[in-house]
């Protein structure tokens, strides 16, 4: 069974095949300060499921983009240097040189994990954390594709967004995959310098009539002060839209199937 367990924030263990990957590794504890740049900090309000002590074993390391709340200090420290980082080009220059083992992507570039015939191949898709001045302040941002391909069986899509706004750039998502088994969106309304620099409840419903999704998993939506759009207000406004029935919230440490048929 492929399966998600959520540790918080954005930070995901995803077991798809014989395949372990970790996405944007946050591990600060309640209290404790994230550095968004720019002399911008939010503190973290709840505490993570796990450590990077208590990791499985990876096979990769998928990170949106280089913010304190999505690759902190504990993680730059405790991670395995050694795992493949694949992320955006900025984000892998400045990882590089601290000696982790990083592969940039650039939008629409794949690249592939392989074992025995079974493959995971991971794709960077637009995302756009915000527009502007703002935009050329924050650091440039990926979604991704991770399509699971087995020989004789269907492929598996899951759709991580990154920290990004609705538009245009997921149609031409939608254009080039026109379905994908799940979607892990990163919600909350984020507030930044008085701008909304994630989906809030409003963007995200517009997002899940954009895309293709079977089953949509929200996250990053309540671990910072800096957000501003509880997840219980996204539900309700898909509910008004007909769309609550695809949604699935799990719980901070909780293992869940990733895909609805499953």
């Amino acid at each position: 069974m492929d399966t998600m367990t959520f540790v918080g924030n954005a930070t995901t263990i995803l077991r798809i095949g014989s395949f372990t990957v970790l996405t944007d590794p946050n591990f600060l504890r309640r209290g404790q300060f994230a550095y968004l740049g720019w002399g911008l900090v939010s503190r973290r309000l709840v505490d993570p499921a796990v450590q990077p002590s208590q990791l499985p074993a990876l096979d990769a390391v998928l990170l949106s983009h280089l913010h304190g709340d999505h690759f902190d200090r504990i993680a730059r420290r405790q991670l395995d240097k050694e795992v493949p980082l694949l992320t955006t080009p900025q984000a892998a220059r400045r990882l590089g040189r601290r000696g982790f083992a990083t592969e940039a992507l650039e939008t629409w570039q794949t690249t592939t994990l392989q074992r025995d015939g079974e493959q995971l191949v991971v794709e960077s898709l637009p995302a756009i954390h915000a527009t502007g001045l703002l935009g050329r302040m924050l650091p440039p941002v990926m979604g991704s594709m991770l399509t699971h391909r087995v020989p004789g069986r269907p492929d598996r899509r899951l759709y991580i967004s990154g920290d990004t706004l609705t538009g245009p750039h997921l149609d031409a998502i939608a254009e080039r995959y026109p379905a994908i088994d799940a979607g892990i969106l990163h919600c909350g309304g984020t507030r930044v310098l008085l701008r909304t620099v994630t989906m809030d409840d409003v963007q995200a419903v517009d997002a899940i009539r954009r895309l293709p999704l079977d089953r949509v998993v929200p996250v990053h939506h309540d671990d910072y002060r800096v957000f501003r759009s509880p997840v219980s207000a996204f539900i309700a406004r898909a509910r008004r839209h007909g769309l609550a029935d695809r949604i699935a919230v799990p719980r901070r440490g909780e293992t869940r199937p990733l895909f609805g048929d499953q």
